[in-house]
């Protein structure tokens, strides 16, 4: 591999002009950026990362560590932090804890080696302590679909207690006065704050905490998810209504029931929760409580950087807590009679 001594030689210049030409092109005349660009496409140089990062003290890469890599909203999340990322000339390295603290660890102490510019991170560890150790290393972080103190740094989230009473509310009004709620892992903050929206709903509507019944689950997948409508199918008296965590929560659940004969809306009446791209193609387009992840990986992104780029130390942190939206199709239309 060529370096840049080969082409300071083939281009008749020293090794400073070079680095100029690279980056400081102004500063060269254009008859020797002209030689020298000719030289390093006639050699195939390539300038070493590495020697950069250790010149800068950091690299040009924000990484991006998300719960679930599987699930379509965290793909959007990371194409909205990836324009705001490339817009301002540097790329970003998407990796995913699989909701394991342990690996959450792993790679938290993966960028700190790798010197990234900064990290966008959806916690795994509800207690925190993996964040704590990385706040040592000085880089910069901002929290994506999680609320935080202003005091801990920047985070961009969804109100995710608005969302449960949008869900529930909306199969309230259809008529419906027993609701299942298909849960994910309870260390998670989301999906605490859908049940308390939830149960919101049902307090609005005059109605006890017990008319929700709760299908918790161990994930948030569509395995999960056929589990949970097998449980479901399997409740005497069944509920009408199907509030599900997330989208993939609700495809594995109307799997279920579809397997088993169970009509939606018909006999049971299903919502999901972020809109996915899936949800408006299954077999029952599904309503679903939209949460905005593109804008969510991009503000999470503006926030980073401006923090990355605070020299004078004036950065302030901000949370940022962005509306839910419902989003109405056929699994929940109102029963009939």
């Amino acid at each position: 591999m060529a370096g840049i001594k080969d082409v300071a030689r083939q281009a008749g210049v020293s090794v400073g002009t070079v680095s100029n030409v690279i980056n400081r092109p102004e500063a060269v005349s254009p008859e020797t950026r002209a030689r020298v660009l000719a030289a390093i496409e006639e050699l195939g140089y390539v300038r070493s990362e590495s020697a950069r990062q250790l010149r800068a003290g950091r690299s040009r890469i924000v990484a991006l560590l998300v719960l679930d890599m599987g699930n379509p909203f965290f793909v959007d999340v990371a194409r909205g932090a990836e324009r705001a990322a490339r817009d301002a000339g540097l790329g970003v390295m998407v990796c995913n804890s699989d909701q394991s603290p342990s690996e959450e660890a792993e790679y938290l102490g993966l960028f700190a080696e790798q010197r990234v510019c900064g990290v966008l991170v959806t916690p795994a560890d509800p207690t925190g302590r993996n964040l704590e150790a990385f706040r040592r290393h000085g880089i910069p972080y901002v929290l994506v679909d999680r609320v935080a103190s202003g005091a801990d740094g920047c985070a961009v989230s969804v109100d995710d207690v608005r969302g449960g009473v949008l869900a529930v509310g909306h199969l309230l009004s259809s008529g419906h006065r027993s609701v299942a709620y298909v849960s994910g892992p309870d260390d998670l903050q989301q999906i605490r704050d859908r049940r308390e929206g939830a149960l919101s709903a049902l307090a609005d509507a005059g109605l006890p905490s017990e008319a929700l019944v709760e299908i918790p689950c161990d994930r948030l997948d569509v395995t999960a998810g056929r589990d949970a409508g097998a449980r479901l199918l399997g409740l005497a008296p069944r509920p009408t209504a199907v509030f599900c965590a997330n989208d993939l929560l609700a495809l594995g659940v109307l799997q279920a029931l579809y397997a088993a004969g169970v009509r939606v809306p018909q006999d049971v009446a299903l919502v999901g929760y972020d809109d996915i791209e899936f949800a408006a193609a299954a077999a029952v387009p599904l309503t679903s409580v939209r949460r905005p992840a593109a804008v969510m990986g991009r503000m999470a992104a503006e926030l980073l950087l401006e923090e990355a780029d605070d020299a004078g130390g004036t950065h302030e942190h901000r949370s940022v807590v962005l509306r839910p939206e419902l989003v109405v199709r056929a699994s929940s239309t109102p029963p009939t009679s």
